[in-house]
């Protein structure tokens, strides 16, 4: 069996590609995998380093600019579009995959469409409740769309072939424990807030959670984990600024980045994050209440239908960023870990969305389409 995998751009196209091909390599070893990704995006180091073998195509999105540079990318974005599906071409005839497989980002595009008109099945994985523009297109001609979420079939034409999928999460993730997470991290009875805006930091969350932490810090009510990113090196001052020194306080954990999220999250009382899919995944799975910031600044405004979708559930609580304040969100806060009844209501309906089967789904999915 040879698969191909399209998909880039962001770690939320890439890891779920990871993971699946992972688990079908370990239940079937004998499969070919090859991936397809975009020169310079994040697959170039993250493919290679998961042990895979990778081609490369060029491709970029339209700018919405009406300047001299935005005009200049649109007019090499046009000629990527044709010199990408010649070179998609290339690569399918010499790998002469069985299925095609893609999880979204410019460069699945013109792979899928590629393989499509030369035969060849093909299947996508929409990781978000509001599916991308390339995975709207790709669906007319796939032979199955793959969702994270129920949400997000209303979405897709109704001739789709859909199937809920779930996202892949890492099998630390779906093992992880509160107690031995507790005891490992050192933390005590008290609620343990686990706040982060990704590996370079969300700058909003940043300067919004520093009055929680300086707080804490001062009372001592909350023990909390906090990661402020590559470019928030300046939050620990920030706190300082707010009166708590935070190397003073055995109850605050702050980091850059936080490299043990199993742990971490499996520990927490309660989250605070934004809402990229896979990370909502892993909170369903571990059943974590949450308060979800979605980012603005992502197509679709995906993140924010992503949180919604755990609102509608009575799973999390939302704030959007044109809404967040240091005072809404400790209040958000505050109102929820003194109530162990909302809590838990959110936890039990958080993990009654969660799916810990996704890549075994997804490969059910890939060998059933192969079978027809």
């Amino acid at each position: 069996m040879k698969i191909l995998f399209a998909g880039g751009g962001t770690a939320g196209h890439i890891n779920p590609a990871l993971a699946v091909a992972g688990y079908i390599k370990e239940k079937a070893p004998d499969t070919e995998i090859l991936f397809v990704g975009n020169r310079g995006g994040m697959e170039e180091n993250l493919v290679p380093k998961a042990g895979f073998d990778m081609e490369f195509i060029s491709i970029s999105g339209f700018s919405r600019s009406i300047s001299i540079k935005g005009l200049k990318h649109n007019a090499k974005t046009v000629k990527r579009t044709f010199t990408s599906s010649r070179e998609a071409k290339r690569i399918i005839n010499e790998f002469k995959p069985d299925i095609c497989v893609g999880t979204g980002g410019y460069v699945s595009g013109p792979v899928l469409r590629t393989a499509a008109k030369m035969g060849i099945p093909t299947v996508i994985h929409e990781q978000n409740a509001y599916p991308g523009v390339t995975n709207k297109m790709l669906a007319k001609s796939a032979k199955r769309v793959m969702l994270a979420v129920k949400a997000a079939d209303k979405h897709f034409n109704k001739k789709s072939n859909l199937v809920v999928t779930g996202n892949p999460v890492r099998g630390e993730i779906i093992t992880a424990d509160k107690a031995s997470a507790r005891e490992k991290l050192g933390v005590d009875d008290r609620p343990l807030v686990l706040s982060f805006g990704g590996s370079l930091g969300a700058d909003e969350i940043n300067r919004n959670v520093a009055g929680l932490i300086a707080r804490s810090g001062q009372d001592k009510a909350y023990q909390h984990i906090h990661a402020y990113g590559k470019f928030g090196k300046w939050f620990p001052d920030l706190v300082k600024e707010k009166g708590t020194d935070i190397d003073e306080c055995d109850n605050l954990d702050i980091r850059e980045y936080i490299d043990n999220m199993a742990d971490c999250m499996a520990a927490a009382d309660l989250v605070i994050s934004r809402a990229g899919a896979i990370t909502l995944s892993e909170i369903q799975v571990l059943g974590k209440p949450a308060v979800l910031i979605p980012s603005p600044n992502v197509a679709e405004n995906h993140q924010y239908h992503n949180a919604m979708a755990l609102v509608n559930a009575g799973a999390a609580e939302i704030i959007e960023e044109k809404d967040l304040t240091e005072e809404l969100l400790i209040e958000k806060v505050d109102s929820l870990l003194k109530n162990p009844k909302r809590l838990s209501y959110f936890s039990a309906n958080s993990k009654h969305m969660a799916i810990t089967d996704a890549n075994e789904r997804i490969f059910s999915v890939i060998k059933q389409v192969l079978k027809r």
